[in-house]
């Protein structure tokens, strides 16, 4: 091993070379925890992406979601971008629960008492259908007493949950507004829901969309006080604050005289926490009638029935849908472009056809204002559903006194008072009406500083000393 000069020393290696070996060996290492350290990373951003999307499953309604034109708002964009928001998330596809329910407050049912009541859920007793399931006219105690009997479809978004709070919260409330649950059947992983049978269908059967004769203003005025009387009584009445949550012309019912009954309490919250500011949980609710606040903060409040109800009021003053996306986008939220018509004073040019010449000035302005403050963007802004009640008392006092006082009511032909006249008025009269022979008494001289409310509760009015 010697060189050929005898000697035994190794020959100094080339600088040069030495590191550019330990440089490949260093980027080999290098390269080789790269690859580790990247695969380590997939792994992690997998397992995160898996997290979040389980996460965004479970919460229906999302994160904000902004505006992206400043002229149609939030509602409409959430629609238009497919956010899908409808009713509740699914609780349970498979039925397979053990629910402790308040037999002791109403009746229970077994699968064949329901089936004969239903007549084997016979396609022709069918009176609609919703969120829960459907829905079926039927008998029960040997045919004395009609009844409605809701079926829960098993690929419903509803589900036990909402079952459970429906027979929980109704089988202890008893109000002349709020419709009454018969019982419950909970068998053969059914879930059967009986109410008494509501002979008028829901509200929103008379108002667009359908074969029968519009109503009345002055119906149309009771009815929505009845069902602020419910809303009401649920606010401030019961043991506890009830927010109702899903407050739409569908779940406002009809009795067989007329009588306004509030429906649906699956998604209701109730409880003592419910009487503070505010209850943090998921959004539920119906696009067109959703408070934009609780969509925003995911902060359930009294006031967000308030602002669903306002939606109801417009559509029984405008006889059209909560939403419609056939309309131009300005026009699509009922809410948006009701307000919008309000603020440009032409509120009276979107109003029923049908209801045109029929309203009195007065019992417009209150009515609109009221529905108007209801849809303030803020809860604090917004009325309590004692007030809305008190006002549209108020309004049906107005109306009933400018009925009294009038002969008829004339449409104005240049947008005077609010779009409405009585008759008498000389230059104001729509032509096409024919306002002879009507006395000269107007009620817009009538002013709602007249009447005072007795108190919430009563939601009663006197005369103003």
């Amino acid at each position: 091993m010697n060189s050929t000069g005898g000697s035994l020393a190794e020959p100094r290696p080339d600088r040069t070379k030495v590191v550019l070996a330990l440089r490949q060996k260093s980027k080999s290492k290098a390269a080789i925890a790269g690859s580790l350290g990247g695969v380590a990373a997939a792994i992690l951003l997998i397992w995160v992406l898996v997290f979040l999307g389980c996460r965004r499953r479970r919460k229906v309604g999302g994160k904000n979601t902004r505006s992206k034109n400043e002229r149609t708002g939030w509602l409409t964009h959430s629609i238009i971008g497919n956010f899908h928001f409808h009713g509740s998330a699914k609780t349970n596809t498979t039925r397979s629960y053990s629910l402790s329910l308040p037999s002791d407050l109403c009746r229970h049912f077994s699968f064949a008492d329901i089936k004969a009541a239903a007549n084997y859920f016979d396609e022709s007793l069918l009176l609609g259908a919703g969120g829960f399931g459907k829905v079926y006219r039927g008998e029960i105690d040997g045919g004395t007493t009609k009844v409605a009997i809701k079926r829960g479809n098993p690929m419903s978004e509803q589900g036990v949950h909402e079952f459970q709070t429906e027979i929980e919260i109704l089988s202890q409330l008893r109000h002349r507004h709020l419709v009454s649950l018969i019982g419950y059947c909970q068998e053969n992983r059914e879930m059967i829901l009986v109410y008494d049978y509501m002979a008028q269908g829901t509200l929103r059967e008379h108002l667009y969309k359908t074969q029968n004769p519009p109503l009345p203003w002055k119906q149309r005025l009771e009815i929505c006080i009845g069902a602020a009387r419910g809303l009401h009584y649920l606010h401030t009445g019961a043991k506890y604050t009830i927010i109702h949550r899903d407050v739409k012309t569908t779940n406002i019912l009809l009795d067989e005289k007329w009588v306004a009954k509030v429906s649906d309490f699956g998604l209701s919250k109730t409880g003592p926490t419910v009487d503070h500011t505010h209850v943090s949980t998921l959004v539920k609710g119906s696009f067109g009638y959703l408070d934009p606040e609780y969509f925003r903060r995911q902060q359930l409040t009294k006031k967000s029935d308030v602002y669903s109800f306002g939606v109801v009021l417009f559509e029984v003053l405008c006889g059209r849908p909560a939403l419609n996306l056939q309309l131009p986008e300005e026009e699509m939220s009922l809410a948006e472009w009701a307000l919008q018509c309000q603020k440009n004073d032409v509120l009276d040019q979107i109003i029923d056809p049908y209801l045109k010449g029929k309203i009195a000035p007065q019992c417009f302005k209150m009515f609109a204002e009221t529905a108007g403050k209801c849809l303030a963007d803020n809860g604090a802004d917004r009325p309590a559903m004692g007030e809305v009640l008190g006002n549209l008392e108020i309004a049906l006092q107005l109306q009933e006194r400018a009925e009294e006082s009038a002969d008829a009511l004339c449409w104005t032909s240049d947008g005077s008072a609010g779009g409405l006249i009585l008759g008498g008025k000389k230059g104001h009269a729509d032509p096409s009406q024919d306002c002879t022979g009507m006395t000269s008494t107007s009620t817009a001289s009538i002013s709602t500083s007249e009447y005072s409310i007795v108190s919430e509760d009563a939601g009663g009015l006197i005369p103003s000393s």
